[in-house]
């Protein structure tokens, strides 16, 4: 009896191994053998299907010898792999399944996606699964991508906006940088090898470091016993990567740093400026407000807005909170009026300084963020293919609870957060300013005078 009783349990175990997570309705989820997590949506607007695999890899697992190639991996992943010996198969293959494709490289997320006809979907997973599973890195293939790869990263340094904020991350993340940069290092990506594509695999691209999403006009039960047929014998790592190859705490900002960059391309001047914001790990609430008080900042009735964009001392004053697992910034990007350049960094000062004020926004204003938060999140939900992108984000960077509760958390969000929230992150904390202008207005502007600490 009591060995019977034993594998009674046992039994009951392997039925329901892993503990299920909320999530939205129509959502179903399962976690296979081997650690792979799989997601399928089911929405029937249209009779088409979309497949993304998410993997926790990106700049937060790189040091300086690695930085950019999780972007550059992205890139090989549309080669060659075991089943297309070249690309020109491969591409030849998303043509006879009618899809449409693409991958994308962020700080905690690499994803790759197809979107194609619903009839396609057994084959569209087996086309994933070469890909993911079994990449072939020719030497010939990497010395045509390393120059697009870079060529993005050329291309970016085009926009003055793009060199203020480069500067600003050396200044926020100091020696972890890389670890916040996608778009890496110049020399890391022009002398990639093979080797070097294959020790980002076979440190990250494992099933239990994955996410596949199957979604739309699919059944969950049919997606989920092809998508076992053909990703259940992907081998676990067994290990995880992040407890085995950790990523290094970023440091608080020691103090307060400002530069003035000259530049022959800005044509206009720029401001930005940055702090070490929440992170889902350590205030996953906090991460929350400062989206609302975000929101709240850009309404065109705040104070913010009314004293810097209504007056006429900038074009543009927006502030905005990426959130991260591992510390999100806090971000003030402004195109000050050049004429007026003093005034608006003055006056930006002086609106920092009353942010923690009881009367800094009206109940109205907080109420309209809320309802714009729901209203934007409600929009975003309303194409069925970019459904899997928005919950394999939340798998790397937050949580699928996180993902479920996050527009009702947002509307009990009250003044007393928003001051906390302010209070703990900006008022007096330390930052990073920057600002690109030209040789001509630098000269007769001087910002160096007036652009910097304690002003």
């Amino acid at each position: 009896m009591k060995k019977l009783l034993v594998a009674a349990v046992l039994c009951s175990g392997a039925i329901s191994a892993w503990a299920q997570p909320r999530l939205p309705e129509n959502y179903f989820w399962k976690k296979f053998d081997n650690g792979l997590e799989v997601v399928v949506i089911e929405n029937h607007k249209v009779p088409l299907a979309t497949i993304e695999i998410a993997v926790k890899n990106g700049a937060y697992t790189e040091g300086p010898e690695f930085s950019g190639l999780s972007h550059l991996f992205e890139h090989m992943f549309f080669k060659a792999n075991k089943d297309y010996p070249d690309q020109e198969h491969f591409l030849k293959r998303t043509q006879e399944l009618g899809a449409i494709w693409n991958g994308t490289t962020g700080e905690e997320r690499v994803n790759y996606f197809f979107t194609f006809d619903k009839d396609s979907l057994d084959a569209g997973l087996r086309f994933m699964n070469a890909a993911i599973r079994f990449p072939i890195y020719r030497t010939e293939d990497m010395q045509k991508e390393r120059p697009v790869v870079d060529g993005e990263f050329q291309r970016a340094e085009s926009d003055p906006g793009f060199q203020v904020w480069y500067e600003c991350q050396k200044k926020l993340w100091g020696d972890l940088v890389t670890r916040k940069n996608p778009i890496g290092d110049h020399n890391i990506i022009n002398t990639a090898t093979p080797e070097k594509m294959m020790i980002i695999k076979d440190k990250y691209y494992f099933p239990n470091n994955s996410l596949l999403v199957i979604c739309g006009d699919v059944e969950h039960e049919a997606a989920f016993a092809n998508a076992q047929k053909i990703f259940g014998d992907w081998a676990s790592s067994g290990f995880d990567p992040h407890q085995k190859y950790p990523v290094p705490e970023f440091a608080p900002l020691e103090s307060t740093k400002y530069f003035v960059k000259e530049s022959s391309i800005a044509q206009t001047p720029y401001m930005l400026f940055f702090w070490h914001g929440p992170d889902t790990r350590n205030d996953s609430a906090g991460t929350v407000v400062a989206d609302v008080f975000s929101t709240i900042l850009g309404l065109n009735s705040s104070k913010w807005q009314q004293a810097l964009v209504d007056k006429g001392l900038a074009t543009y004053a927006g502030v905005s909170y990426q959130t991260l697992r591992h510390v999100g910034p806090v971000n003030i990007y402004v195109l000050p009026n050049p004429l007026k350049m003093k005034e608006c960094y003055t006056e930006i000062m002086n609106q920092l300084k009353m942010w923690n004020s009881d009367d800094y926004f009206t109940d109205e204003q907080l109420e309209t963020a809320k309802q714009i938060v729901k209203r934007n999140f409600i929009r975003q939900n309303e194409k069925p293919s970019s459904l899997a992108s928005q919950i394999t984000y939340a798998w790397c960077s937050t949580s699928f609870e996180y993902y479920l509760d996050y527009t009702g958390n947002c509307q009990r969000v009250t003044r007393d957060d928003i001051k906390k929230y302010v209070e703990r992150y900006i008022t007096g904390k330390n930052y990073v300013a920057g600002t690109i202008i030209n040789e001509e207005m630098n000269k007769q502007i001087k910002p160096a005078e007036f652009f910097k600490p304690n002003n």
